[in-house]
């Protein structure tokens, strides 16, 4: 949970801290129990973010490769993937979970990106942006390695029950829809399309924040 008045520095340690620690060491484990894996594998495997064409993959906050084992298994075989995390311990297990690919592993903070201008086709990001306090922070470097026209599918936890709980758990604050659009587009960011795992989830509007975004 995101305190008020904390600087994004402190904060930035203290999810350092969480994920370099015991949480860090089970979140394969919970993502596969909350379902969020298989779930996002349907995700990429019907398609309904299409990775096909995309040749410079960036993944945000690739934690222990939940979203870049995906990546690697349904991207075309010439696309070339970097993960990034702000944990070496997360890149350490993401590691040993991709040890079959060939992505790049960069240690990075979301907020200040070592990437060129207009770098990527297409960009990933699953459940990372809820651990900046200001969305613009992270959102604006990710527009800025984002080439005009590229895509992006972001993750986030909403301003609901489920994640209050998951702001308890996992140290990060949580988004309100309308709000996080407003961003996106102020940024040039545009939401093509909203994404549900399932046709329960969207009957319940459950399982977070799951869109594909455009590069204006």
């Amino acid at each position: 949970m995101v305190k008020r008045g904390v600087s994004y520095e402190t904060f930035r340690d203290k999810v350092r801290h969480v994920y370099d620690g015991p949480q860090g060491a089970i979140l394969a484990t919970c993502s596969m129990l909350s379902l969020h894996a298989p779930l996002g594998d349907r995700l990429f495997r019907e398609r309904k973010f299409d990775l096909r064409g995309a040749r410079n993959i960036l993944d945000v906050g690739s934690g222990a490769g939940q979203i870049a084992k995906h990546l690697v298994k349904y991207a075309d075989p010439e696309a070339e993937l970097t993960c990034f995390d702000l944990s070496h311990e997360m890149l350490r297990r993401a590691r040993v979970r991709l040890k079959r690919g060939q992505p790049r592993f960069v240690v990075a903070d979301l907020t200040r990106l070592p990437f060129a201008d207009g770098t990527f086709d297409c960009v990933t990001c699953g459940y990372v942006l809820e651990h900046v306090p200001d969305p613009r922070l992270g959102l604006s470097e990710l527009a800025r390695v984002m080439r005009p026209g590229a895509r992006m599918l972001l993750l986030t936890t909403e301003d609901n029950f489920g994640g209050a709980w998951t702001s308890r758990m996992w140290c990060c604050r949580t988004y309100n829809r309308q709000e996080l659009l407003a961003t996106c587009e102020d940024l040039g960011l545009h939401w093509k399309k909203e994404l549900w795992f399932t046709s329960v989830h969207k009957a319940l509007r459950a399982g977070g924040i799951c869109v594909e975004i455009a590069r204006q």
